[in-house]
């Protein structure tokens, strides 16, 4: 089932509006979270060719648009809801709105990795949050928090 929400990605409503960036996210950001629907497990490298083949369909529709702007379609792994998302929006990758800090990853196949070894998507083990207690004057002494990773693809005709 992931791969086929994946692909549909591609048919979705689509709006870039560089003077809207809010009407972008909502109407071109999707979670994906449902795995493979006769269970099988699924493999990065089909979870990767079924983003790259929805990024270059909306490549296509954007050049069939005739918009001439700056676009991306970029994908991440949220580990607290336990999803993937993407969407598209007319801006370059260095300005994507994330609230928080950011890295461009090289490969979408590490993303897609993580998501794909998460055995309880959106779930915290009690272990994790023992853990986690045992760490915390460490932690609010020298907080370090890992950039959130996305994959981007440029999508626009203008680059």
């Amino acid at each position: 089932m992931l791969l086929t929400w994946i692909a549909e990605v591609a048919e979705e409503p689509l709006a870039l509006e560089p003077g809207n960036r809010r009407v972008e996210w909502e109407t071109n950001t999707w979670s994906l979270g449902a795995r493979d629907e006769n269970g099988r497990p699924l493999s990065a490298a089909e979870v990767v060719a079924a983003f790259e083949q929805t990024a270059a369909g909306i490549r296509e529709r954007i050049r069939k648009l005739g918009f001439s702007g700056v676009a991306t379609f970029y994908v991440w792994h949220d580990g607290q809801a336990g999803q993937l998302r993407c969407s598209t929006g007319s801006v370059p990758p260095e300005e994507l709105p994330f609230n928080g800090t950011y890295v461009v990853a090289d490969r979408l196949g590490s993303i897609v990795e993580g998501f794909l070894a998460d055995n309880m998507p959106g779930v915290v083990a009690w272990s994790d949050l023992d853990e986690a207690e045992g760490h915390l004057e460490q932690a609010m002494a020298e907080p370090e928090i890992a950039p959130l990773r996305v994959w981007t693809s440029s999508v626009g005709t203008s680059h």
